[in-house]
């Protein structure tokens, strides 16, 4: 069974935290799905500002940067950003819990969602044809594992500037800036609620769905988690942590 959580404009950071919560503190399934949230940067746990990110343009705009607790690049998400996430129990799927069977098993879900002849997987990226539109990054756990995508519903190619064009980039980028390398899934799909249907519709086919609201999920007890979401400082600063993925 997969217990269903649907939002719209929840913050980012505060997400991060949910997940985190539910991936240490919760034996259930689930997916969660987050419509927008408030602009921000966020980088892989793994990430460094300092070659990632333009630190004084997102400093001068006021945009804050969340290092999250999993795996994967950094990306910039606002209103236009489509969230969706997986949390497993191992036991729940055949195959095991490595990155490349995760990917798959999602990427199953959303070619059937999208019935699009363009959508594939490439590399570690969702795209119609060679652009980018979703982003993913992982945690994997001994009895449980999380995968979370940010789709690209619409994006501004200004707001790309607070990227630095990564050292490691997919081969298949062939050097090429934001504006060659991403497409807008909004391109392919005129209504986003609807999008969000079939996607949901999908994952019925194969589990028990039951919706929770944010409150009951808010609700699980999680004194004993480990949190490693954190707010990090754009400047030389030390970061600091509140309560304690991709590269486009």
């Amino acid at each position: 069974m997969f217990y269903l959580l649907q939002l719209k404009s929840y913050p980012i950071y505060e997400q991060l935290l949910l997940e985190e919560r539910l991936l240490r503190s919760d034996t259930r399934n689930w997916c969660l799905i987050n419509q927008g949230s408030a602009p921000a940067i966020v980088m892989g746990i793994s990430g460094k500002k300092e070659e990632l990110i333009n630190c004084a343009k997102a400093a001068e705009d006021n945009i804050p940067l969340i290092k999250r607790f999993s795996g994967g690049g950094t990306v910039f998400v606002d209103e236009n950003t489509l969230f969706i996430t997986f949390i497993c129990q191992r036991q729940l799927h055949p195959f095991p819990p490595y990155p490349e069977p995760i990917m798959k098993w999602t990427e199953e879900i959303y070619s059937e969602a999208l019935q699009h002849p363009h959508f594939r997987l490439k590399e570690n990226d969702f795209v119609m044809e060679d652009r980018k539109f979703g982003g993913n990054a992982q945690y994997i756990r001994k009895e449980r594992w999380l995968h979370h995508t940010s789709f690209l519903w619409d994006y501004d190619p200004s707001k790309m500037q607070y990227l630095l064009h990564p050292k490691k980039t997919p081969p298949y980028r062939a050097g090429r800036p934001h504006h060659e390398f991403l497409c807008r899934l909004s391109e392919y799909f005129s209504d986003q609620e609807l999008l969000i249907e079939r996607i949901v519709e999908e994952l019925e086919k194969r589990f028990p769905i039951e919706k929770l609201s944010l409150e009951e999920a808010l609700a699980i007890p999680h004194e004993s988690a480990r949190q490693s979401t954190s707010y990090q400082t754009l400047t030389g600063l030390t970061s600091h942590s509140l309560l304690s993925t991709h590269s486009y």
